[in-house]
């Protein structure tokens, strides 16, 4: 089911979450929640996939369910699990310390000196959130940061570039988005933020999404939101860098995102590597592995990657169900 004509491009969580209701009906899908899968192996005498699962929350043997299953879609994403990076001096640090995964609201820091670990996306707008609430941010950038406008003309920046895409080589939409960028953002905040010179490029390649600005760099050159460089360790009531200098904080918000979760339970070693829980064939060839096994949505590259992924998918397993369940077209030997 698509989305509706008037559905907002930055939908907020209401609305997102009445879609999935809607398309839940719509298609008669009846999710197991509260649901964690423990396992999911090859039964070879069975021809089978075996799914374990227990109850979220619930670390022993609960009686959880098993799926028996002839196909078994992998769909847990690139995002499964939080990155809590190992920062010297973390047990000493006497305030609170949340990942973005905890983080609901600046009201909560309402007046805090705050430091943001994490330049991508999450932690910019987490920097502007507390802002807007009279915290006072301070953004941990160790390297250099991309940064295009989350819009461009009163539309989404990706989805204006996937709109160009359908006429212009992707070097020329390219160039477009840096141009706007330039125009928009202006002259960026030292030499660690900058304009990708190939930002579609950099992301089919690497699946390095740029920053989004959603205002936050013009609080930076403001000096509202500080920028500190990288952390040496961290104090009790605040931080030293590899600089040299010092900080105090009330409070450390870790944007250092997320990571495949799918080698602690999945067990083949096809499809996904070991290393990192992404599919070992690069784009486009890694959805399918054997047995009936599939991914979707690790192509680094958003939702429109699942997409193609889903819809891959979909078309392969409708292919062998065919081929299962129809009849011959004709009986050897009957005349």
């Amino acid at each position: 089911m698509p989305f509706p004509a008037n559905f907002p491009a930055y939908p907020t969580k209401e609305q997102f979450l009445a879609y999935l209701d809607a398309y839940a009906w719509r298609f008669g899908v009846s999710p197991t929640f509260n649901q964690t899968v423990e396992s999911a192996e090859f039964d070879r005498f069975l021809g089978l996939w075996r799914v374990k699962t227990r109850r979220t929350g619930k670390e022993e043997d609960d009686g959880g369910e098993e799926y028996l299953c002839r196909w078994l879609v992998v769909a847990t994403g690139e995002n499964a699990e939080v990155v809590l990076p190992e920062i010297r001096g973390m047990a000493q640090f006497k305030g609170p310390v949340v990942h973005t995964s905890a983080y609901r609201s600046g009201a909560a820091f309402r007046g805090k000196r705050v430091l943001v670990v994490g330049c991508g996306n999450s932690g910019m707008e987490v920097c502007l959130d507390l802002y807007n609430y009279d915290a006072h941010p301070s953004l941990v950038v160790r390297d250099s940061v991309h940064v295009l406008p989350r819009d461009i003309l009163g539309g989404s920046t990706f989805g204006i570039s996937m709109w160009l895409l359908r006429w212009l080589p992707v070097r020329a939409v390219d160039r477009l988005l840096l141009i706007a960028s330039r125009l928009m953002l202006g002259d960026t905040p030292g030499s660690a933020w900058s304009a990708p010179a190939r930002p579609l490029e950099l992301k089919s390649i690497s699946g390095k999404t740029p920053v989004l600005d959603v205002g936050t760099v013009a609080r930076i050159k403001s000096g509202d939101v500080k920028v500190r460089p990288g952390i040496e360790q961290l104090l009790e009531h605040g931080a030293e860098f590899v600089d040299g200098t010092k900080g105090d904080f009330d409070a450390i918000v870790l944007a250092t995102g997320y990571r495949s979760n799918v080698p602690s339970w999945l067990k083949e070693e096809e499809l996904f590597s070991e290393k990192d829980g992404l599919p070992r064939r690069p784009f486009p060839n890694g959805w399918k592995g054997g047995q009936g096994l599939y991914a979707v949505g690790f192509t680094k590259r958003g939702i429109l990657g699942a997409s193609m992924d889903a819809m891959r998918v979909a078309d392969d397993i409708e292919q062998q169900w065919k081929a299962a369940t129809e009849p011959p077209s004709h009986i050897e030997g009957s005349h």
